[in-house]
């Protein structure tokens, strides 16, 4: 094995699959590090926002992804997001910027700016990695993957009872509407589409909590070596 194959698990899975939760928790399980990577997208889309720069703009977004000092930053349970120092951990929650993350991800110039800095803190330590490409674009020799799948009437369950939980509360239809729209972007787009990776276990959360699917997961990385 390599050693990003040694050092890497990767979570990939549309939104509201339960990445982020069990990607955080399986990490704490190991002792690795967490790579929330729709977080960087997140950031992006939130800066170039308030620089006033259309997220469509392939260039400008890009060369902007390529100058942010993006970190993670631990504290009580929570992975504290910080661009150029400052903390923007809630503010890339916001239901309108993760429209945005969701198209500015599609941006080759942006994916080519954020591919090697996702590369570079993987490479750092033994990592727990979630997003969309994460097991076929950003690490391919993860030595495990998962791909977490759920209805889309589940998963936007889930969205709204994050968005009631920061006192945004919203209409189900709205929530689906939007969560449907994001489905169709990320696996529609030309560069590195949402897809499960062939080597890849797939775990279909519904009806499953949180902890079922950590500890299946646990399991299969430890039998891994991991």
């Amino acid at each position: 094995m390599s050693s990003e194959s040694n050092a890497v698990v990767t979570i990939d899975g549309p939104a509201g699959a339960g990445k982020s939760t069990t990607a955080r928790q399986l990490a704490t399980r190991l002792g690795y590090s967490f790579l929330d990577t729709g977080a960087l997208y997140r950031t992006v889309a939130l800066s170039a926002r308030q620089l006033g720069i259309d997220w469509a703009d392939g260039p400008a977004v890009g060369d902007l992804a390529a100058k942010l000092r993006i970190r993670f930053q631990p504290e009580g349970g929570v992975n504290r997001v910080l661009v150029d120092g400052k903390d923007v951990t809630d503010d890339i929650r916001a239901p309108e910027i993760s429209q945005g993350a969701s198209k500015v991800s599609a941006l080759p110039e942006v994916r080519a700016a954020l591919l090697g800095l996702q590369q570079v803190i993987g490479a750092r330590e033994r990592t727990v990695a979630e997003g969309r490409d994460t097991g076929t674009v950003v690490f391919p020799n993860a030595f495990a993957k998962f791909f977490l799948t759920a209805t889309p009437e589940e998963r936007a369950r889930r969205r709204l009872l994050e968005l009631e939980a920061q006192g945004r509360p919203a209409p189900f239809a709205e929530v689906l509407a939007e969560l449907q729209q994001r489905d169709a972007r990320d696996s529609g787009r030309a560069v590195a589409p949402l897809k499960r990776a062939a080597d890849a276990v797939e775990i279909d959360t519904d009806g499953k909590n949180i902890v079922e699917v950590v500890a299946l997961m646990e399991r299969l990385v430890r039998e891994r070596g991991g």
